[in-house]
């Protein structure tokens, strides 16, 4: 699978997610129990997504030589923390949103879906500029090899 696919794939999702939420909330007064089963089964879908991109990840580094795995770890690790950073925020908050009433615990939640969507969208788009960076970098690495 080429890197474009898994983004393409990736903007599929969110667009899918997206349609989701627009169901889920116009059908929300009458279908709670099955709301909360269909996130879940979304949820479990979106990790096994996740778990197959990982693994088509994992395949491209295994052709890499010791100092591109090397650079990839480092950026990977900061990345990971920044994720971390904002779990253990966003729980904090989530502990907080519990104290609320009904309709502000739904407010917050639909803010912090707006924010997480806007988060991914940003690193989508630092992931188009590594695509197209790699492309680059590939296809003059492929002209060296001529000349």
């Amino acid at each position: 699978m080429k890197l474009s696919d898994m983004f393409a794939s990736l903007s599929r999702s969110a667009q899918d997610f997206e349609k989701k939420i627009d169901v889920w909330q116009a059908d929300l007064s009458k279908k709670g129990n099955d709301l909360a089963e269909s996130a879940k089964k979304w949820r479990e879908q979106a990790q096994q997504r996740q778990s197959d991109l990982n693994d088509q990840i994992n395949k491209y580094f295994d052709d890499a030589d010791e100092k591109v795995k090397a650079q990839w770890s480092e950026a990977k690790a900061e990345w990971d923390s920044q994720i971390a950073t904002l779990r253990d925020k966003a729980e904090d908050v989530r502990k907080k949103a519990v104290a609320m009433n009904a309709e502000d615990t739904a407010d917050w939640y639909e803010a912090y879906a707006a924010n997480m969507v806007s988060y991914a969208q940003q690193v989508q788009d630092e992931a188009s500029n590594a695509v197209a960076s790699a492309a680059e970098a590939r296809a003059k690495a492929e002209e060296a090899k001529k000349a």
